[in-house]
């Protein structure tokens, strides 16, 4: 009687067990479904939670190296629009020496300037201008116009040579010419000797040494007159 109440119990007990290891598997299964099938969605909202934490600390690191904040998108969707409280980022300034000449000889009468002038020529970029941010998975796209001159600081002028003729004098209208063509001439010697490309570079450092990012930051210049003084 006792061995024909076991056997029963057995019996009773494995169809249970099945049964309990069937809904077992079918919760996994059902879990791990769902984790899959939310598992894009969940991807999407940590990517998209990265990209606007790379557009804070782009935000931040122009707020501190140019005293504005850039038109930001993420994906082509603007996050952030574009406030200029300042007109020019000024990125570096070099000294700069320019010599100029006059000599004018008339009826057999010459007069002779010849001036020095020391100058510092600051170069940089033109903020009026659309400065722009496109955060992406795969690159960072900075889009602004070409650094150029933006201008010369007089120093110290001196004058080398200053000789009238008997009859041909210097006139306070010849200084002055020479004294305007003096910047003008600092201005044209920034621009050649490469300084609003160099500061094209200094920005691209000054913004990799702030902003350490997984994918490329690339600098996109939008005008075509590089390099030309204003």
């Amino acid at each position: 009687m006792l061995r024909h109440s076991q056997s029963n119990r057995a019996r009773i007990s494995w169809p249970v067990a099945f049964t309990l290891i069937a809904l077992i598997v079918a919760t996994v299964t059902v879990m791990i479904f769902l984790r899959l099938e939310s598992w894009p969605a969940r991807t999407a909202r940590q990517s998209s939670a990265e990209l606007e934490r790379l557009g804070k600390d782009l935000r931040s690191a122009f707020v501190e190296i140019a005293h504005l904040q850039p038109r930001i998108t993420i994906n082509s969707r603007v996050y952030m629009e574009q406030t200029t409280p300042v007109s020019e980022l000024v990125v570096l300034s070099r000294r700069i020496e320019v010599e100029h000449e006059l000599l004018h000889t008339w009826v057999g009468s010459s007069k002779r300037v010849k001036l020095h002038g020391t100058f510092n020529a600051k170069a940089g970029f033109d903020l009026q201008q659309n400065l722009s941010i496109d955060i992406r998975p795969d690159e960072i796209i900075v889009q602004l116009p070409h650094a150029q001159i933006l201008g010369v600081e007089q120093e110290q002028v001196e004058v080398l040579a200053y000789e009238n003729g008997l009859w041909n004098r210097i006139s306070g209208q010849d200084l002055q010419s020479e004294l305007l063509i003096l910047p003008q001439l600092a201005s044209k010697k920034a621009a050649e000797t490469g300084l609003p490309a160099e500061a094209e570079r200094t920005l691209q450092r000054q913004l990799d040494q702030r902003i350490h990012t997984p994918q490329p930051l690339h600098l996109i210049f939008k005008d075509a007159a590089a390099n030309e003084p204003r």
